[in-house]
């Protein structure tokens, strides 16, 4: 299930729904989690966003042949299945993996099939 939108310096993202619970796994390699990330919920909406800083000492003491990692802002907004509840969301990091966790009622959720006529 892919719920959210990726633009050109959005966070890769994976979600899921486990055992009633929304999984987000949000890559965010290189960063200091309790500086540079923030997590809001607001409007049935995850709104993830993190920052990597570059470290300037790097270039000024060795000189920089190529730089391909991205630095500055990153963000993604997902939003949120029915029955999702906002108040029980728990956030990890690990080996540069971000996981962000919310119980999903599914009893709140529906689906119906849509017919396609040819033509």
């Amino acid at each position: 299930m892919t719920t959210g939108w990726i633009t050109d310096r959005d966070i890769p993202v994976e979600e899921l729904v486990d055992d009633d619970t929304l999984l987000v796994r949000a890559e965010l390699p290189g960063i200091d989690p309790e500086k540079d990330v923030e997590i809001i919920v607001s409007d049935n909406m995850l709104h993830l966003r993190a920052q990597r800083r570059q470290d300037v000492r790097v270039i000024e003491d060795n000189g920089l042949a190529r730089q391909e990692f991205h630095y500055g802002s990153f963000s993604r907004s997902i939003p949120l299945p029915a029955g999702a509840e906002e108040d029980d969301i728990e956030a990890h990091y690990r080996d540069g993996i971000l996981e962000v966790r919310l119980p999903v009622d599914m009893t709140k959720w529906s689906s119906r099939t849509i017919p396609v006529e040819p033509g």
